[in-house]
């Protein structure tokens, strides 16, 4: 048991997390019912209802927890990185949503047809209320998750992957606009935070910088040798 959790400690953080999140947004959900800012962007009148993209988005539970399952058993860096940029989003959308309160009236009053995809949306529907949007955590996590495959040496030649991933990660995106679960302006936004978070995740590579920081270089540790 000791070897197991020396071995996987880096799950701590990913547990404590999802406790933090899980919590505080069903907190939102609760709360956050009649009363809140109307999301709306004109483009949003002219993107159909098509039941058939609940597939990607559901999908999107498997592929994030995919991806961050497969770095954590692989590559810490990678999962840390990951991790960094998961967390840091979700809490910023937290936030938002505890100041700002919104929603949308997006969602038609009736399902245009009436098949097993439609019935899925209608579960949906039925368990997710409309708020909490903006940044969609649907897109950024998304976003997330391909961008740790792209970054990953460990799939740099794993074409089937890669595109794989990046097919994936834009038909749930679409998907969240589609099944009017989300308005383009919570595209947006997710794709504007994602894109400064990547910058700091894997262009600065914040994780490298505190990696350092908390490990001094063996120069510094090495002991002095007299002459």
């Amino acid at each position: 048991m000791k070897q197991f959790l020396k071995k996987y400690r880096h799950a701590v953080p990913l547990i404590l997390y999802a406790i933090l999140y899980l919590s505080w947004f069903s907190h939102l959900e609760q709360n956050v019912t009649s009363r809140f800012h109307v999301i709306h962007m004109a483009i949003d009148n002219y993107i159909p209802f098509c039941e058939f993209f609940i597939v990607p988005y559901i999908l999107w539970f498997i592929y994030v927890a995919a991806t961050v399952l497969y770095f954590f058993f692989t590559d810490k860096d990678d999962y840390y990185r990951a991790c960094t940029f998961l967390f840091t989003g979700m809490t910023i959308f937290l936030i938002v949503s505890t100041i700002y309160p919104n929603g949308h009236h997006l969602r038609p009053a009736q399902l245009p047809r009436d098949n097993i995809f439609a019935q899925m949306v209608a579960a949906l529907y039925r368990i997710d209320t409309p708020t909490n949007l903006f940044p969609s955590i649907h897109v950024y996590n998304s976003l997330s998750a391909h961008f740790a495959v792209m970054n990953s040496k460990r799939l740099a030649d794993k074409k089937v992957i890669r595109i794989g991933s990046g097919i994936l990660c834009l038909s749930i995106i679409m998907s969240t606009m589609f099944l009017k679960q989300h308005s383009f302006f919570d595209v947006l936004t997710a794709f504007l935070l994602a894109a400064l978070m990547y910058l700091l995740v894997y262009r600065r590579d914040i994780v490298l910088s505190v990696k350092r920081q908390l490990q001094p270089s063996k120069k510094k540790n090495q002991p002095r040798t007299n002459i």
